[in-house]
């Protein structure tokens, strides 16, 4: 009989229990526990199997789950005896930031202090421990009492909150006579909310305090593992832990521990009688590479598709992918032509660092690329080590079709619908309704200019640049299916700005040229319009389009003019 799908479920516990679909990463506790690193950070990207394996490793450890072998039967870690004697022997401080998602630094360090009173709780048994003295019974209750009634004024005891886990660690030590082991999940969930709403500086500081005298100077901590889908620069919050292995997705370790590989998957298809699915799985699925190991499926969508047997996009709706998007739509023009450039199925050579340092993310080259990585929206093809500066150039592309689509869905949605219809700009566009663009163009630059803003307040010169790469790219994923759309290419004797060639013959070409107003050499935005046009005409940028046969009456100009928010086209 099959397992039965269970969708959304992050408990192992629960997984084997009711014996629903479950693939075994039981090796991954073998592999972990004989590596014997002190503090392990693993980063994947969301929905890759970090909380399941996290709640496996508590089931597994903690002695909450004394005698619990029914969890374990059956999967390859109960092969080994050493093991099966280890099974719900350690002390284990089990806590995740998963929820903590808020808008300004008090909240943020609240939810933090809501996650270690849930521990707290959970171990409410050491309060009536022969192991600890009146005095350390009193201490719990300090503890505990504060964490679950904090003050009402939201005026947090960063000293008390930033000890608890130490202070708890010790309990359980002397408790048990044994170190314990701590995991973490989504670590980098705050830090994430933290950097997006603008309070990174003071969190960060909170939580180098809290992750110093929990992972560096306690010495009742045997092991701990963390996970997350980022590795955060060091210098930020880890620069105090000596002590720390960073796993990241080009790591070798633990490459098929998390996610699931093709001959996981495709067993999987062959058992539900979907094995004439593959190739179409493959397509849609396949394409994540940890370390060396390619072929690596989320398996959020491969469980999702086990479940309802219908391709979709699964994985990359999810999350809002907010900060993705506003990096891309606020940055600068080569930004936007390198996202042309993997839309177009190309890929990209880029010198990064796997480190996120999320306040150098708007002016790093590269760092926007080691988020990219890291979320799992590109895959590194290969890395170079470049010995003469110590940096690492990586091959990088759209992870697979599913992503490609997630990448087309957040361009689509820079222009919102609530405008004049951008569909029917389309229209217009390939139509030469000059009417309808310029009412269009309007709209939209009154209503849109600010959010391809970095918010340093670029001047009239660069506004329109920023903006039209934007449109550009709003461009390329409406009219992918009738046009190959390139921008800033070599074309004559210049650089056209966007040239729009169709796929079918019986189409017209489009080249377009966007200048703004220059009020010392020219009187109106008409006349802006006819040097954008002159300039197509003396730069002889029809060259490429005339190359690839398209004949010249088939060639449209369009001269777009810009002053401040106003817009004129002309052809």
């Amino acid at each position: 009989m099959l397992a039965k799908i269970s969708i959304g479920n992050q408990s192992f516990e629960y997984a084997r229990q009711e014996k629903v679909f479950y693939i075994d990463k039981t090796e991954f506790i073998k592999e972990w526990w004989e590596c014997t690193d002190v503090v392990t950070l693993i980063t994947r990207p969301r929905r890759f199997g970090k909380t399941l394996n996290l709640s496996m490793m508590e089931c597994f450890f903690s002695t909450t789950f004394s005698q619990r072998e029914d969890l374990f039967e059956g999967l390859s870690i109960w092969n080994e005896q050493k093991y099966r004697k280890m099974q719900g022997t350690w002390p284990v401080i089990s806590l995740t930031f998963a929820g903590i998602k808020s808008t300004n630094f008090q909240n943020a360090k609240s939810g933090i202090v809501g996650a270690i009173a849930d521990v707290y709780e959970s171990h409410k048994y050491l309060k009536n421990s022969d192991a600890l003295s009146k005095e350390e019974k009193a201490d719990y209750d300090v503890f505990q009492n504060y964490l679950n009634n904090p003050d009402p004024d939201k005026n947090i005891n960063t000293p008390l909150v930033t000890s608890a886990l130490k202070k708890l660690a010790m309990y359980l030590n002397r408790h048990y006579g044994k170190k314990v082991l701590i995991f973490l999940d989504e670590y980098d969930t705050p830090l994430q909310e933290a950097y997006v709403y603008g309070y990174w500086k003071e969190f960060v500081q909170f939580i180098r305090e809290l992750f110093n005298n929990t992972f560096k100077t306690n010495k009742y901590l045997y092991r701990a593992l963390l996970t997350g889908i980022t590795r955060v620069s060091k210098e930020s919050i880890f620069s105090d832990l000596n002590n720390l292995e960073v796993i990241t997705t080009t790591s070798e370790k633990y490459c098929t521990s998390f996610g699931f590989t093709e001959k996981e998957v495709f067993q999987a298809l062959d058992e539900r009688g979907l094995s004439g699915e593959k190739e179409n799985v493959k397509f849609w699925y396949d394409g994540f590479i940890f370390g060396n190991q390619g072929d690596i499926y989320n398996p959020w969508s491969i469980t999702k598709y086990l479940d309802s047997e219908e391709l979709g996009m699964y994985w990359a709706d999810t999350s809002s992918n907010a900060l993705v998007s506003n990096l891309f739509r606020q940055g600068d023009s080569e930004l936007k032509m390198q996202v042309e450039d993997l839309l177009d199925g190309k890929s990209l050579e880029v010198i990064l660092d796997e480190q996120i340092i999320f306040d150098q993310l708007e002016s790093t080259p590269g760092a926007v690329f080691s988020l990219l990585m890291a979320s799992g929206y590109l895959k590194p093809l290969n890395r170079q080590f470049l010995t003469d500066s110590g940096e690492s150039k990586y091959q990088l592309e759209i992870t697979n079709y599913e992503t490609l689509l997630m990448f087309r869905r957040m361009i689509s949605g820079w222009f919102p619908a609530n405008l004049t219809s951008y569909g029917n700009f389309k229209k217009a566009l390939v139509q030469g309704d000059l009417k309808y663009m310029n009412r269009f163009m309007n709209d939209v630059a009154k209503t849109m200019f600010s959010t391809f803003d970095t918010g340093n307040k670029p001047s009239e010169a660069v506004e329109p640049e920023r903006f039209y790469h934007g449109f550009v790219l709003g461009l390329i994923v409406d009219l992918a299916g009738k046009y190959h759309v390139r921008s800033n290419r070599e074309s004559g004797f210049g650089r056209y700005d966007v040239i729009m060639e169709p796929k079918d013959v019986s189409d017209d070409a489009i080249v377009m040229e966007f200048k703004v107003h220059d009020k010392d050499d020219e009187g109106s935005l008409e006349e802006t319009v006819a040097n954008a046009l002159r300039q197509i005409e003396e730069k002889a940028y029809d060259t490429e389009l005339l190359a690839r046969n398209i004949p010249k009456e088939r060639i449209r100009h369009y001269g777009f003019a810009f002053k401040g928010k106003n817009v004129l086209i002309g052809q």
